[in-house]
């Protein structure tokens, strides 16, 4: 079978592939390898799939489904590897089988078609913040993880690239950077976070009937983890008359459900959504940029 990457897949990798990564092209042979090193058999490709990773519907010799994903390293695939071993299928997707090859994860298969985004909003809230509350452990003893203050820390020096490049957007930029000052001079949590958390992230499972997938992990306080589902359906809020109050109300009720502080989701609310912003920017996002830019505004 030939794996051809998706469009979106393509389009995504190239907007931050460095000079010379020649992942892409090397990804149909390191599929084929992957494949027949486990005794595979193929179904098809997941289209559109995701931006970050090739995810292709498999079946293992014995004829389970599962999910063969190939990343490239920048997407920190051993990472994700080490969390799902940690979390060992408590509200993550299992993963099957221990270190193989690097950036070849196979996982349990859920079902790609059907995410928490398919439900009602109120509905898709709930259920998404009950998969996050049960991923917030403690991480494992000397963890390979990348702290908050690490992650953020990299993000900040290109919030302020991009300041420098475009001084309408410098405001921002200062107040998230302050904010983000201020959530870090305290002590810090040590929480094992999904990183990359948000409703299309959460798949219907068989075992239980909503997984996370995808982490991109990340230890700190839960705050952080739960910013990026403030601002899910962002196209959706940014059209209501009442966005502005609809995004305080939500704020509200998931730091009250999930025990955080509400000042403290605000502030990393605010930061997460500058951030990428700023990056939707930088790699010709223009539209969505937009969109993060006037979020955060909000906030």
């Amino acid at each position: 079978m030939a794996f051809e990457p998706p469009r979106r897949l393509v389009r995504a990798l190239g907007e931050t592939a460095p000079d010379g990564d020649d992942w892409l092209a090397s990804l149909p042979e390191a599929a084929r390898q992957a494949v027949g090193l486990r005794g595979l058999t193929v179904e098809r490709t997941v289209v559109p799939g995701g931006r970050g990773s090739l995810v292709v519907l498999v079946h293992t010799a014995d004829g389970t489904p599962a999910v063969l994903k190939l990343a490239p390293p920048r997407a920190r695939p051993e990472s994700e590897r080490a969390a799902l071993a940690h979390w060992d299928g408590r509200g993550a997707v299992r993963l099957l089988e221990p270190f193989v090859t690097e950036g070849v994860l196979l996982l349990e298969r859920l079902h790609p078609e059907v995410s928490v985004r398919s439900l009602p909003e109120a509905r898709a809230l709930l259920e998404a913040a009950g998969s996050l509350r049960r991923l917030w452990v403690a991480p494992p003893a000397e963890h390979p993880f990348e702290t908050v203050a690490e992650r953020t820390g990299r993000q900040a020096a290109a919030m302020r690239a991009g300041a420098e490049a475009d001084p309408a957007v410098a405001p921002l930029v200062d107040a998230a950077l302050a904010v983000r000052a201020e959530l870090l001079a305290g002590p810090a949590q040590e929480r094992l976070l999904h990183g990359t958390f948000r409703q299309s992230k959460v798949l219907a499972g068989d075992r239980m009937p909503w997984l996370a997938v995808g982490p991109d992990p990340v230890v700190g306080e839960p705050a952080f983890d739960l910013a990026r589902l403030v601002r899910d359906r962002v196209e959706d809020l940014i059209a209501q008359p009442s966005g502005a109050s609809t995004v305080r109300r939500r704020i509200k009720r998931l730091a009250e459900s999930l025990e955080v502080d509400r000042e403290r989701l605000r502030g990393w609310t605010l930061f997460r959504a500058v951030e990428s912003g700023v990056r939707a920017s930088r790699v010709g996002r223009p539209q969505d940029a937009e969109l993060l830019l006037e979020f955060a505004g909000w906030l």
